[in-house]
């Protein structure tokens, strides 16, 4: 698999020898075979998103049943049409693409304790490896892509902030993605500080890769471009009506967020009628034998019928002569 990926990118640069363009060409083909598995992604979790109302009013229902839970949660999935794993199923499919990419890429400037490039996967009579190997840059555009911005930094400050910018560039691109998936997607069970944490996750990400080759920052910031044309797509596909599949989405998280106290309600009504629930009834033993101990109060004990056994204990008085 790293060898096609590495032919991929030999037959861009075949077309334009430019290791860029041969980059970004990668990243525009990746991008348009994942695209419908995000779309499938995409649309799984906006119908999931639609049944939370009803998965709510379950939960409340079958409060300390899981296994009924699940019953019903499946009869609803069934009913519906729905799939539970479409949403993330598409999304592990993307991973192994990811690490194909991530190792063909660093590949192209791997070298044995710092010296030439020793070029990995590539065929050695295409031309983007006879224009690699042996050397010890990867110029295009006068940025060496081998370069990692922290070395680049390390060894000409000046120089190097051209690389911190690249890097700062695709933090920025990873910020404008995330918003406007935050911007149309909110779940009822996700908490303030829970929404930025996935918002600035990809930021995080993007400055991780001072550590990294800039060939895969050059990677990364074409495919962050296109997804933020995929993104604009989705809204207009999924969003751009009222009665789309997204709105009602939207709408059935907002129902979901005002039912989310309404257990505590509920059961605060009851109370306040005289009506009894599950949880506030109280168990009453029906043990009649006293325990063993006789830690069991006198006063608590039946008492004795009269007969002979009370008379018996009772000393008899004397009578006058």
């Amino acid at each position: 698999m790293f060898e096609i990926a590495a032919k991929v990118i030999a037959f861009f640069y075949g077309l334009v020898p430019d290791y860029s363009f041969a980059l970004a060409m990668v990243a525009v083909v990746v991008m348009l075979l994942i695209t419908p598995l995000t779309l499938k992604s995409t649309k799984g979790m906006l119908e999931m998103q639609r049944l939370q109302p009803e998965m709510k009013k379950m939960q409340q229902q079958f409060k300390g049943d899981r296994q009924k839970l699940n019953e019903a949660m499946m009869k609803l999935y069934q009913e519906h049409k729905v799939n539970p794993l479409a949403s993330c199923l598409p999304l592990l499919a993307q991973m192994p693409v990811f690490i194909i990419m991530f190792r063909a890429i660093s590949g192209l400037t791997s070298r044995k304790d710092g010296g030439p490039f020793e070029p990995k996967y590539l065929d050695k009579t295409s031309d983007i490896y006879q224009s690699l190997v042996g050397k010890s840059e990867m110029l295009s555009f006068g940025i060496d892509l081998a370069k990692t911005p922290l070395r680049a930094i390390q060894d000409d400050f000046v120089s190097g902030l051209v690389y911190a910018l690249l890097v700062v560039l695709l933090a920025g691109i990873y910020l404008v993605q995330q918003r406007m998936i935050a911007s149309r997607t909110m779940s009822p069970t996700m908490s303030a500080n829970q929404a930025k944490l996935m918002q600035y996750m990809p930021v995080a990400f993007a400055l991780f890769q001072i550590w990294l080759p800039t060939a895969l920052v050059v990677y990364y910031m074409m495919q962050a471009l296109i997804r933020i044309v995929q993104q604009q797509y989705i809204t207009q596909r999924f969003y751009k009506k009222d009665d789309s599949l997204g709105r009602q989405a939207q709408a059935a998280s907002a129902v979901a967020r005002d039912m989310k106290d309404l257990p505590k309600s509920d059961k605060k009504d009851k109370k306040e009628k005289g009506e009894s629930t599950t949880n506030d009834t109280k168990f009453i033993s029906k043990r009649v034998t006293p325990p063993k101990n006789n830690s069991v109060p006198s006063s608590s004990r039946r008492p004795k019928p009269p007969g002979k056994n009370r008379s018996g204990e009772i000393k008899k008085k004397n009578k006058p002569n």
